[in-house]
């Protein structure tokens, strides 16, 4: 027997009819169209993410919401996107970076000067904060990068962050983030807010991307970061992603995963903190 539904749930400011049959519709749909799982405990989350939507669609009440997303696939990608969350920096985790810096891109600049192919994926890459610090520390390491054959594939869930990804377009205070020695040459604009030199762009690729479905995926990776995504998916949900990456990677290649979370699946040893290597040579 399941958990027998409640529809007392307290809303914090009554201005929307909300129910527990509400929220667990919400929660089942957004568990199987993202694998992220939310517990009854963020009901008061989804209520106050989700009022303002409500509010620009004039509906009165969660219920008429849920009749709403049963109808409208588009919908439900807002509702998704309203679910993700996009907690991101330049250069979180530097010590991730520190790794690259001095245990993978000689390796990679090597083979790339012999015309191999490198790709990089940044997967859930939020805005874009994070594909372009992969961006950065290897222009910085090989300053002729767009000469050769190396991509950073960017992708997320959410259309609206790819969207800021895209256009490369952040405030001025998230300068202090870069270290000075990375933004020579890779920054334009003055005021309150910065822009990617085209260099530093075309060095990545957007694209939307959920993880729980088919990856449109050709070739291996060297580098997968991951990070801070395995945290809102269920076991089962990451016990199914973690072989899939493994699949998509280059013998020898580097996966790095956020600092909460742990890798459990064949075919990687530790190397770092929260960096991984797939076996192989």
């Amino acid at each position: 027997m399941g958990a027998a539904l409640r529809t007392d749930l307290a809303v914090p400011d009554g201005e929307f009819d909300f129910t527990w049959v509400d929220f667990r519709t919400i929660a089942k749909l957004v568990h199987g169209e993202a694998g992220i799982v939310l517990p009854e405990s963020k009901a008061a989350l989804v209520y106050s993410r989700l009022s303002k939507r409500l509010r620009e669609l004039r509906l009165s009440s969660f219920s008429d919401y849920c009749g709403l997303i049963d109808d409208s696939a588009d919908e439900r990608q807002v509702l998704i996107a309203a679910m993700t969350t996009n907690v991101t920096r330049f250069f979180r985790e530097s010590h991730h970076f520190e790794h690259l810096r001095h245990s993978v891109y000689p390796v990679l600049i090597d083979k790339a000067r012999q015309g191999v192919r490198i790709r990089l994926w940044s997967a859930a890459c939020s805005s874009g904060e994070e594909p372009y610090s992969i961006a950065l520390s290897l222009l910085h390491a090989m300053p002729d990068a767009t000469d050769h054959d190396i991509l950073i594939l960017a992708s997320d869930l959410d259309p609206n962050m790819i969207a800021i990804g895209q256009a490369g377009i952040y405030p001025a205070s998230r300068l202090e983030d870069i270290p000075p020695h990375f933004r020579k040459g890779a920054i334009e604009g003055t005021g309150d807010r910065f822009r990617f030199t085209e260099r530093v762009r075309r060095l990545v690729r957007f694209r939307h991307l959920n993880l729980l479905r088919e990856w449109p995926i050709h070739g291996s990776f060297h580098v997968i970061f991951c990070r801070n995504v395995m945290i809102y998916f269920d076991q089962p949900t990451q016990d199914a992603i973690w072989p899939r990456f493994a699949n998509v990677m280059v013998p020898g290649g580097h996966l790095y995963i956020g600092h909460s979370e742990r890798l459990v699946t064949d075919g990687f040893s530790l190397v770092s903190q929260t960096a991984y290597r797939r076996s192989g040579l």
